[in-house]
């Protein structure tokens, strides 16, 4: 397992800090959406440089077989995957190690915001290699 540079791990202790916020003010209950729109914005706040719905290619033996979309790409290689539900499930997990591979970027953040304490709703996934 290759392990994120200090620069990654400073850019996801950015994020989590704005997705806290964002979850300290919003509480858990909303759409994914707002909570889409509500980190983007604290993103903006905090100069945190990120794409939205950034697009991958998918490649099947080489050839492009369709696109993903990121729902962050933050300072070029850090992937955050927002959800708002009940549980985390492994196809959530899944979902984002494909991203990891499609993109060959060290480190993802699954966050979920409907959760009481959003600590319990982060999950740091590493690419193995």
């Amino acid at each position: 397992m290759r392990q994120p540079s200090q620069q990654v791990e400073n850019l996801a202790y950015g994020v989590i800090g704005a997705a806290i916020e964002v979850h300290r003010v919003l509480g858990s209950g909303f759409l994914e959406e707002v909570y889409h729109r509500a980190l983007r914005e604290e993103f903006l706040i905090r100069e945190i440089p990120h794409k939205f719905e950034h697009p991958v290619k998918v490649h099947y033996k080489g050839r492009p077989v369709g696109e993903g979309k990121l729902d962050f790409l933050v300072g070029d290689f850090l992937i955050i995957e927002l959800k708002a539900v009940q549980n985390l499930t492994p196809i959530h997990e899944a979902q984002v190690l494909s991203y990891l591979k499609m993109t060959n970027y060290p480190l993802a953040l699954l966050i979920n915001f409907n959760v009481s304490l959003l600590k319990d709703g982060i999950k740091r996934i590493i690419l193995s290699s």
